[in-house]
C-alpha cells in the first residue's frame, strides 16, 4: 500500500518541492498551508488549510485529517519562516513570533498527532531544521535560537518514542536556494553603533544566497529517511556542513574568525 505523508508548509519553498518530489514517487501525499484556495488548483496532491501558530487551527486541522485518511505513516514538519536582524536590533515580541511559528507551532502540531502515531504503533516523523540548529551566525540570532530549540525538544522526543516504533529524525540544511526570503520579517536597525556592520553583514548575505545551490539533495535526504528502515537522527546537508561543526566542535575560534573576516571582507 502507498504510504501516507503529511507535509506542512507545502505551497511554496521546500515545502513545495518535496511534495511534488514524494507525490512523483507514488507516495500519497496531503500537503498544509494557510491558503490552500490560492494554490490547490495548481497542485497534484491534496491541501488542506492550517496555520501551525493557531492552536484552534492545528486542533480543528487534525480532525479534518483523518476525515481524509485512514492512516499516516509519515509527518514532515518543514512549515517556518525567517527572522533576520541583529540580535539588540530584535525586537522581543518578533522574537516571540519567530518561536510561535518555528517552535511551539511545530510542538503543538507533533503533539497533536502523536497519539494517532502511538495508536497505530508504527510512523515517522522528520523535522527540517537548520545548520543554524547546530551553529549559528550574525543577523539570525531568533531564527537559529528557534532551531536549536528544535533540535533539543526532538531529541528527547525521538528517546520517548522508540518504544512505539516511531521514528523521530532532523533534516538540518545548510543554505539553498529556495523563497524563504519571501515570507521573511527583517527587524529594522536603529542602533548607530552597528550601522557599518549591518551593511556588511547585509551584503554577505546576500552573497550566501545569490551562490546557493538548488535545494534538490535536501529533497533526496528526506527521500532517503522515509525509504530508510532504521534513519538516524541528525542528517546536515550542504556543502561544507561537514567542516562547520567540525569547527565548531575542535576549533571554535577558527571557526569565528572565518566567519567574522568573511562578513568584514563583504561589499
Amino acid at each position: 500500500m502507498k504510504q501516507t505523508i503529511l507535509i506542512t508548509g507545502a505551497s511554496s519553498g521546500f515545502g513545495l518541492l518535496t511534495a511534488q518530489k514524494l507525490h512523483e514517487s507514488g507516495f500519497q501525499v496531503i500537503g498544509t498551508s494557510r491558503n490552500p484556495e490560492k494554490y490547490q488548483a495548481k497542485l497534484p496532491f491534496k491541501l488542506l488549510a492550517l496555520d501551525i501558530a493557531d492552536y484552534n487551527s492545528i486542533a480543528s486541522f487534525s480532525k479534518k485529517l483523518f476525515r481524509e485518511i485512514n492512516k499516516l505513516d509519515v509527518l514532515i514538519n518543514n512549515a517556518g519562516y525567517l527572522v533576520t536582524g541583529l540580535a539588540e536590533e530584535t525586537t522581543i515580541e518578533i522574537g516571540k513570533q519567530q518561536f510561535e511559528t518555528n517552535f511551539w507551532g511545530t510542538v503543538k502540531l507533533t503533539n497533536e498527532l502523536l497519539p494517532y502515531f502511538r495508536k497505530q504503533k508504527q510512523g515517522k516523523i522528520i523535522t527540517v531544521g537548520s545548520i543554524l540548529g547546530l551553529i549559528s551566525l550574525p543577523n539570525v540570532a531568533y531564527y537559529a535560537a528557534s532551531k536549536h530549540a528544535l533540535e533539543g525538544y526532538f531529541k528527547a522526543l525521538r528517546l520517548e518514542l522508540n518504544q512505539f516504533n516511531i521514528q523521530v529524525s532532523m533534516v538540518e540544511p545548510s543554505s539553498f536556494k529556495t523563497n524563504i526570503g519571501n515570507s521573511s520579517t527583517a527587524a529594522t536597525g536603529d542602533i548607530k553603533d552597528y550601522d557599518v556592520f549591518r551593511k556588511k553583514i547585509s551584503a554577505y548575505s546576500k552573497t550566501q544566497f545569490e551562490n546557493a545551490p538548488g535545494p534538490e539533495p535536501v529533497i533526496n535526504t528526506v527521500l532517503k529517511i522515509i525509504n530508510e528502515k532504521a534513519p538516524k537522527y541528525s542528517y546536515p546537508v550542504g556543502k561544507g556542513t561537514s567542516m562547520l561543526l567540525t569547527m565548531q566542535r575542535f576549533a571554535y575560534n577558527v571557526l569565528e574568525s572565518t566567519v567574522l573576516k568573511r562578513v568584514n571582507a563583504a561589499k
